[in-house]
């Protein structure tokens, strides 16, 4: 299993919202530039996030986007699931209906197995444990994955 390019970008791009978060709207071009991410590329991002509720978007000269809630509340597993879907390695662990051998298949739950795993594990994580780990780090708000 690989996490995309979307899903990094996901989450660097929420991490950075979470570093401001309380500071009113960000501009995405200032989230571009601090992440070195096209602004086009982020602009892709942005509706599944927003759909979900994790991102709120403000028009205007004053606009720009806000964490929708607070960096407690959203996980690294809320974050990567919206924007690639099921943690699943193989469909049969999502749809057993795909595989007759969904009942006898030992591999099916060594896959299974290793989901839950993937999503415990992004799910202990929030963003505001991740901006503290990142002012630990650098101190600073720059963040670069």
């Amino acid at each position: 299993m690989k996490l995309s390019t979307k899903g990094r970008y996901s989450v660097r791009f929420m991490i950075d919202l979470a570093l401001h978060h309380g500071e009113g709207p960000v501009l995405l071009k200032e989230i571009a530039e601090r992440q070195e991410i096209s602004d086009k590329y982020l602009w892709q991002l942005i509706p599944p996030l927003k759909n979900v509720g994790l991102v709120t978007s403000f028009r205007g000269a004053r606009g720009g986007y806000t964490l929708a809630k607070a960096p407690a509340e959203i996980t690294l597993k809320d974050i990567v699931t919206t924007v690639e879907g099921p943690l699943y390695l193989v469909d049969c662990v999502d749809d057993p209906s795909l595989c007759s051998r969904t009942e006898t298949c030992v591999s099916r739950d060594l896959w299974d197995e290793v989901a839950q795993k993937i999503a415990e594990v992004l799910e202990s994580y929030t963003l505001e444990e991740l901006a503290r780990k990142h002012y630990e780090k650098v101190g600073a708000f720059t963040y670069v994955i």
